[in-house]
């Protein structure tokens, strides 16, 4: 009879919080680990929850406090949730987010085997300027040295890790639930039409190039909508600019937490335009290929990935001009962009579904207790 893994997750706002990809990722991980007879604790930031039950679906929650500021309070809980895991029973611990590379000196120091997923180009985004990218570029460069397992969610950024910090890692990509349109007339919400607007989501910043997306879009002759989601939760001189332009065709939802009626929204949808810049397998254009969205995407090497060159979706340049010039050409490709949409589900391969990444992740964990032992 196999023994249990005693597993221990750190490194998210905590389970079942949903606010991200990473709570998204830890939330399908962790329930489905369970099921394949593990044990699981998650690490929790203490002041995000009301209630705090000790466990939910099996899994067991640590609630753990910190400095509740926009940029330190991300480390130090994790920095306290990775001294009480290693004092704990854990096996083998599962960190997420590279800013927390210089605490796997302490996995190191207490000989207990660790596995960090490192995210995107974190150093390269808009809103970690000057010290911050400093820091989350030699944090990066820690990860590589300190933790036995680096897992990367594409093959290109794999290329970065290598080219960089000449370092491997194991490539697991983020999953997705495929899914059919099931309630279409909640989109009534916003007055809108089936097919009659693009749709943009994402949160307000700089990197996911939404400015970008709608000055390009109003140039176009397009006579849909542009129905942009998302947020910030803090006051933005970049978001509330964009959230202050005035256009017939503009509807800003802000967050829409509301799974069911956020799915109506992409299936729906005409085009699903995706600009995020940084980053591999992202989670906002994995749901909508399998919601099955026509997609048209920022060309990065990492959209490339997803979309496999082309095959499952459009790509436009970083500039104003390149997307009016592909809403345009997407305005008078109807039976291009119906194609698209019974295509794009096909990129849901193997490799995007969430029961294979559990597996992927849970060979990792075997392999590192095995060698520990």
């Amino acid at each position: 009879m196999n023994k249990k893994i005693n597993i221990s997750i750190i490194g998210t706002r905590g389970y079942p919080y949903v606010y991200s990809g990473y709570e998204t990722f830890v939330k399908q991980l962790s329930e489905r680990l369970v099921l394949k007879d593990c044990n699981v604790t998650v690490y929790c930031h203490k002041g995000l929850f009301d209630k705090r039950p000790k466990e939910i679906k099996g899994i067991k929650l640590v609630y753990v406090p910190t400095i509740e500021t926009k940029i330190l309070s991300q480390p130090i809980h994790s920095f306290l949730s990775i001294i009480h895991a290693c004092f704990s029973n854990t096996e083998v611990l599962l960190v997420v987010n590279s800013a927390n590379g210089p605490f796997g000196l302490l996995t190191k120091l207490f000989k207990v085997p660790t596995a960090i997923n490192v995210d995107g180009l974190e150093w390269l985004r808009p809103k970690w300027k000057g010290l911050g990218s400093i820091y989350f570029k030699w944090a990066s460069k820690m990860a590589t040295l300190f933790y036995d397992q680096i897992i990367n969610d594409s093959d290109e950024m794999r290329k970065v890790y290598l080219n960089l910090f000449k370092r491997d890692s194991k490539v697991i990509a983020y999953g997705a639930d495929i899914r059919k349109s099931k309630n279409p007339e909640l989109i009534n919400k916003w007055n809108l039409k089936q097919r009659e607007y693009y749709l943009v989501i994402g949160r307000l910043i700089p990197d996911n190039n939404a400015d970008l997306i709608i000055k390009g879009f109003l140039k176009s002759s397009s006579n849909k909508k542009l129905v942009i989601v998302g947020d910030v939760p803090y006051k933005d001189a970049y978001a509330s600019d964009l959230k202050n332009m005035v256009d017939k065709r503009l509807v800003f939802t802000g967050y829409v937490k509301d799974q069911d009626l956020l799915a109506e929204l992409y299936h729906n949808c005409y085009v699903y335009v995706h600009g995020h810049e940084f980053g591999g397998t992202n989670p906002t254009m994995i749901k909508a290929m399998a919601y099955s969205c026509a997609i048209l995407a920022l060309d990065t090497v990492f959209n490339k990935e997803m979309l496999q060159k082309g095959k499952f979706g459009l790509f436009f340049k970083k500039e104003f001009l390149s997307i009016t010039n592909q809403i345009d050409y997407c305005e008078k490709e109807n039976i291009l962009m119906d194609k698209l949409r019974q295509e794009s589900i096909n990129g849901i391969s193997e490799k995007y579904n969430w029961d294979f990444v559990t597996s992927e992740y849970l060979e990792v964990f075997k392999s590192l207790v095995g060698q520990r032992n």
